[in-house]
């Protein structure tokens, strides 16, 4: 689990760097270089937030609901507008959101790990 979490973030901070890249330069499709930009701004976001889960990794659930909801955040959302802004289907869009969802549920799942009393 934890071992998995650390390459998801890893390869999601690696194609962030390269989403950002390719917006830098992509001059003729604004909407494109719009997509990767957000694209690469969460995903690096959420891959730095999934590191400093591995570094809590705890038997807790909300930590390991955290850890899974971030790494399957990165992926569903992220990864799909990079997807989009290459020209991939079209229905990839309607994966987003539920990727955006899963990062909301990670961030919480975060706080409550946070909050909640140890025994």
């Amino acid at each position: 689990m934890i071992r998995l979490w650390l390459a998801v973030a890893a390869f999601g901070g690696l194609c962030s760097v390269a989403a950002g890249a390719a917006a830098a330069h992509l001059s003729g499709d604004a909407k494109a270089a719009d997509l990767l930009r957000t694209g690469a701004l969460y995903g690096m976001v959420h891959a730095a937030a999934l590191v400093a889960v591995v570094a809590l990794a705890s038997s807790r659930l909300s930590v390991r609901v955290a850890g899974w909801s971030l790494a399957a955040g990165i992926v569903l959302f992220s990864f799909s507008l990079y997807a989009l802004a290459f020209g991939g289907p079209v229905w990839l869009a309607d994966v987003t959101p539920f990727g955006g969802f899963a990062l909301m549920l990670g961030w919480a799942s975060l706080a409550v790990a946070a909050l909640r009393r140890r025994n």
